[in-house]
Parts: C-alpha cells; sequence; structure tokens
C-alpha cells in the first residue's frame, strides 16, 4: 500500500508541473486534474479488487450488496451532486435500517463513496476557475490530513468511534442549520487566497481532511471555509469535489489495510452512486431542495444524539 501511496502523490506532483509549463493557464490545470483523478480511479479500483481478492483467499468471505444497499448509494449521491451532502445521509440510513455497525461506518462511507465524488470532481472541476496556486495546494493539504486521521481512526475503539461520529454529525447539522438561516456568511466573490488567508485556507483543509475518516464530510465546512475567506461560495465547488476525489483514495487505503469497512455497504453505495451522480448532474440539474435539507438536518440530529446515547450506554455497561 506505500506504494500506491507514493503512486498518488506522484501523479499531484505531475499535475502541479504541468500547470507550471503551461504557464498557469487554466486549462493545463483541468487537464492535469483530470488526468489525475483519472488516474486515482484506476489505482483505487486495483487496489479494491487486489484486497477483495485477498479476503476470499484468508477465508473472510464478502456479499454483494443488497438492493437497499445500492438504493443508499444511489439515492445519497444523487443528492449530493445536488449540494446536500452524503456522510450524514448515508450514516442515517445505515443507523436506521441497523445496516452498518457503528464501527465500521466512517470506513464505509470513505470506500464507498470514493468514485463516486471522482466522478463529480471529473466533471465539475472544469466549470469554476479557481486560482491553480489556491486550489492544488488546498487538494494536497486535504490528503495528507485524511492520511493521517485513517492511521488513528483505525486504530480507535467502537467506543470513541461512536464519540467521534457523534460530535461529528453535530457539527454538520448545526453547519446545514446555520446555512438553512442564512447566519453563514455568503463569501465575496473572489477566485483566489494569498497572504494569510491562503495559509488559513490551507491550513483548514487539512483539518477537514483529518476529520474524514471519522465520517463527517468536507463539502458543507468547506464552502464555510473559502466563504469566510472572502472567496465566492462557487469556488467551493472545486476545491471541496477536487480535495475529496484526491484525499478519499488515501484514505480508503488505510480501511482497505485494517479492514474496518463493511464490503457489501461500501461496493453499494460505488456501484449506484455513480449512475446517481451521472443522472444528477446531466439530467436533473437542479431540484427544489429547501424543504429536503431541513429534513435531513431533523434526520442527522436524531442518528447523533442516537450515537452519544450508545457510546454513552456501552461506557456505562464496561463500569
Amino acid at each position: 500500500m506505500t506504494k500506491t501511496k507514493c503512486l498518488m502523490l506522484c501523479w499531484l506532483s505531475i499535475s502541479l508541473s504541468g500547470c507550471e509549463l503551461g504557464q498557469g493557464s487554466w486549462l493545463s490545470v483541468t487537464q492535469g486534474l483530470l488526468l489525475l483523478f483519472s488516474c486515482l480511479a484506476l489505482l483505487f479500483i486495483f487496489a479494491w479488487v487486489w484486497r477483495l481478492r485477498e479476503m476470499k483467499r484468508a477465508g473472510q468471505d464478502w456479499q454483494w450488496p443488497r438492493p437497499i444497499e445500492l438504493v443508499i448509494g444511489a439515492v445519497t449521491d444523487f443528492f449530493d451532486t445536488l449540494g446536500i451532502g452524503a456522510f450524514a445521509p448515508s450514516t442515517a440510513m445505515f443507523r436506521l435500517g441497523r445496516i452498518v455497525p457503528d464501527e465500521l461506518i466512517p470506513g464505509t462511507l470513505n470506500v464507498g463513496h470514493t468514485l463516486p465524488t471522482i466522478a463529480q470532481a471529473l466533471i465539475f472541476i472544469q466549470i469554476v476557475e479557481v486560482a491553480p496556486d489556491t486550489l492544488l495546494p488546498m487538494m494536497a493539504a486535504a490528503g495528507g490530513g485524511a492520511w493521517l486521521g485513517t492511521k488513528v481512526v483505525g486504530q480507535l475503539p467502537r467506543f470513541h468511534i461512536r464519540v467521534g461520529m457523534g460530535l461529528a454529525l453535530l457539527l454538520a447539522a448545526s453547519i446545514m442549520l446555520l446555512s438553512l438561516l442564512g447566519v453563514l456568511p455568503a463569501g465575496l466573490d473572489a477566485l483566489s487566497l494569498s497572504g494569510w488567508k491562503w495559509w488559513v485556507g490551507v491550513s483548514g483543509n487539512f483539518i477537514l481532511g483529518l476529520l474524514m475518516p471519522l465520517g463527517i464530510g468536507l463539502y458543507a465546512p468547506c464552502m464555510i471555509l473559502v466563504s469566510l475567506l472572502g472567496m465566492s461560495p462557487l469556488a467551493a465547488f472545486p476545491i471541496m469535489m477536487g480535495s475529496c476525489a484526491f484525499l478519499m483514495p488515501i484514505s480508503s487505503l488505510g480501511f482497505f489495510k485494517n479492514r474496518r469497512y463493511l464490503p457489501s455497504a461500501a461496493l453499494g453505495l460505488a456501484l449506484a452512486g455513480v449512475p446517481g451522480v451521472l443522472l444528477a448532474a446531466y439530467l436533473v440539474k437542479s431540484l427544489p431542495l429547501e424543504y429536503l435539507r431541513w429534513i435531513v438536518v431533523a434526520v442527522v440530529l436524531i442518528v447523533a444524539i442516537t450515537i452519544l446515547k450508545s457510546a454513552i450506554e456501552e461506557r456505562n455497561q464496561a463500569k
């Protein structure tokens, strides 16, 4: 797996080099990123197939996805492409349906949503021309944070994972709620960062990548981060999609190694999620989602409370 991680970092270097050779033109950046994400997708698929074959050889049988797991993948990634987010709704559905054990949810989310996220990046990275000296470092920082975070999450016991997931969901629901109420900043019109704002943006994205393995999505916090720094909210789309498309294959390698994910559910997210992304991007494009966002906030809050309650009950029983 170390070699694969090195290959991923090499491809990011190639992308950066391509930007310099093209004199920083957005076209050359786009071409480099499309090549990078395509190669990451192929490396991810190869690594996943290899790990699944290893599990078979070791006598650890895994199942193909059930219909409900395919439905969850299609629905969550469909609405993720339209701006709802995928991690929080997926967590809610997994817990309400008792589909994935709590300790396996973070890994299942990261592994299963990787290919749909790369599909989003391949589609939308060409739309907004964010400055390469802002976009690429923020992507690399998120990838570094995810790599470190996966090492930590993979060693945590179920109690700590439950507490982390519960707090992460509360944070996600709070961000959604403040956004719906219009409390959070709308942002300005900048498409690049410089000076201290650049350092805050890169450091902030590193922290968001660090939290991804716990099951908190990067999309909403990233949009808030760039808005607070004076960037256009539209600039968040290539940044957050590019960051996740880069960091999620890296974090997934750690979950492949420690096997802290449910293969059937992850396969369901991946196999049905990509068509969901394509449907939303090319056919639907936009929907009146205001009421749906309120429902998602309510469900996520309920699930966060139940996860924290389960953690407290587990700790009391242990005592």
